[in-house]
């Protein structure tokens, strides 16, 4: 009983010591909104992932409307086994929105992000008899999964008991195309205000060039894929002046073979203005 009571107090702790989130969603769990930060802000966020990894990245706005972002990757930073990066150089984010939001438009922006989720693949063993008693090394050069490339993205905002945010965007990979799909893909979501501290956020990733074929093994033999996309959700807190904390689940709708649970991620966001 006792301890019932004090996790209410907690809870409506938490209720009671609301701050407003100080810019709107830059990306939801993984996809890009229109989005981005005021100018003169800078962000610190700090991605918490399965088997130890990390990705910490720097954000800043130039303009109202122009943002910049660097990131990278380390492997089994938490926990033991051997430190590695994902990548010997930091990936971008560049995003720029062509048309605020009006009565009759939404926002719109495109952008570049080369970081993907998961660790970076470099390469795999394929079967190449139907015993599997050979294999043959394939390049793949390509994150678990993929970054989202150039893209453009569009983003509306309603009033419905706080504001309600639908996002959907279109997006090519430029460069993680080894696997010979380069298919251009399609992304949605959404944000909704629970009150001035918390946001719920639910999105869905395609994955249409995340599903073909090399030679007689398809990508989802090689990365254990079943070709259903990636449904992912969240909740965003801001939890002080300057600190944002989420919890987001992955990979709702199971695409990925390997795992039989959903996967599970904590995102630290500081910010801060000059």
């Amino acid at each position: 009983m006792k301890k019932n009571i004090l996790i209410l107090i907690i809870l409506f702790s938490f209720l009671l010591s609301q701050s407003e989130q100080p810019y709107p969603p830059v990306t939801l769990v993984s996809i890009p909104t229109a989005g981005t930060m005021p100018k003169g802000y800078f962000a610190f966020e700090n991605i918490f992932m399965n088997q130890g990894s990390i990705v910490p990245k720097f954000m800043i706005g130039i303009t109202d409307n122009f943002m910049l972002g660097m990131s990278f990757g380390i492997s089994n930073f938490i926990g033991d086994g051997h430190m590695s990066k994902f990548k010997s150089y930091p990936e971008v984010q560049i995003k720029y929105r062509l048309f605020d939001e009006t009565e009759t438009i939404p926002a719109i922006v495109m952008g570049i992000d080369t970081q993907g989720r998961g660790e970076f693949i470099e390469s795999e063993n394929i079967c190449i008899d139907e015993e599997c008693t050979s294999f043959e090394e394939t390049s793949l050069n390509r994150y678990d999964q993929k970054s989202y490339g150039f893209y453009i993205a569009l983003s509306r905002n309603f009033s419905a008991l706080g504001n309600f945010g639908f996002h959907f965007g279109l997006n090519k990979n430029l460069s993680e195309n080894d696997d010979n799909d380069d298919d251009i893909n399609i992304f949605m979501g959404f944000d909704k205000e629970i009150n001035r501290s918390f946001s719920l956020y639910g999105e869905y990733n395609f994955a249409r060039n995340d599903d073909l074929y090399i030679g007689d093994e398809s990508i989802e033999d090689i990365l254990d894929r079943k070709g259903k996309g990636y449904f992912n959700a969240g909740l965003r807190w801001s939890a002080s002046d300057n600190l944002m904390l989420e919890m987001n689940i992955n990979d709702i709708s199971k695409n990925n073979k390997v795992s039989d649970s959903i996967n599970r991620e904590l995102k630290v966001i500081y910010y801060e203005s000059f």
